[in-house]
């Protein structure tokens, strides 16, 4: 998910969405101690999504 596509989406859906990718986050990170993934990237790019939404909230709590 591109810093763009994160802007345009409104502050509750965007919270239920950093809510929806934490679990994943963990549920993956779960999966893989128990038996590895095939595409460990994916755990990578979930972490920076999480990382660009919270910044996206970050920004527009300051901005209010």
């Amino acid at each position: 998910m591109k810093s763009s596509e994160i802007r345009q989406i409104p502050t509750g859906e965007l919270t239920e969405r950093l809510e929806a990718e934490v679990n994943n986050y963990e549920q993956m990170l779960l999966n893989h101690s128990v038996s590895p993934l095939n595409d460990y990237s994916k755990i990578k790019s979930t972490r920076r999504d999480i990382a660009r939404i919270k910044t996206e909230l970050r920004q527009r709590e300051l901005n209010k």
